[in-house]
């Protein structure tokens, strides 16, 4: 079976899917969109996130059929052209990607949750992220690019960073006198 969808603003297809495959295996391996990871297979560690007409699933527990003729975002698709998203840029300036296996799921539901919340509280930011697990940190890092990203977006980063000389240690430094 043929499967079209809109998959990061662009109609794709991919010829002899199975209805049942996942969505996950079709993009990654038929639509040549490695971002988006396979670590469990069963939706329980996050890392395969990507929006399904503007909601975040894990794309490992869709079946392939499911996705005909529907909008699709992945990691890839957040960033515009060669320039990355700012929750992107957040990720790499704090060191929240380690080995990056868990970093796409963690960029979509982050980039999810800053969509319907400006500026998150870390809860508010753990909750969100609940659903992503990541084996390398202990996710202070990831918590701190949240933050960062939504200093980015709400465009106060770039005064705070001249401020502040590296900006992203006196962010740490602040964040960390006020728990």
């Amino acid at each position: 079976m043929r499967i079209t969808a809109t998959v990061n603003g662009e109609l794709k297809q991919a010829d002899d899917v199975w209805p049942g495959e996942n969505l996950l295996y079709v993009l990654r391996e038929r639509m040549g969109l490695p971002g988006s990871k396979n670590a469990c297979d069963q939706g329980e560690c996050g890392s395969c996130t990507v929006y399904l007409d503007g909601v975040p699933v894990c794309a490992c527990l869709v079946a392939a059929g499911q996705a005909a003729g529907r909008s699709i975002i992945t990691v890839e698709g957040l960033a515009s052209g060669d320039a990355l998203h700012p929750v992107q840029e957040a990720f790499v300036a704090a060191g929240a990607v380690q080995c990056g296996f868990c970093t796409p799921g963690l960029l979509v539901a982050a980039h999810d949750l800053l969509a319907r919340t400006a500026r998150p509280s870390d809860p508010e930011i753990r909750e969100a992220l609940a659903g992503n697990l990541c084996r390398c940190t202990g996710y202070g890092q990831i918590l701190e690019a949240v933050h960062l990203a939504a200093d980015q977006l709400a465009g106060t980063a770039g005064a705070e960073e001249e401020q502040a000389g590296d900006g992203l240690g006196q962010q740490r430094s602040d964040r960390q006198g006020e728990a």
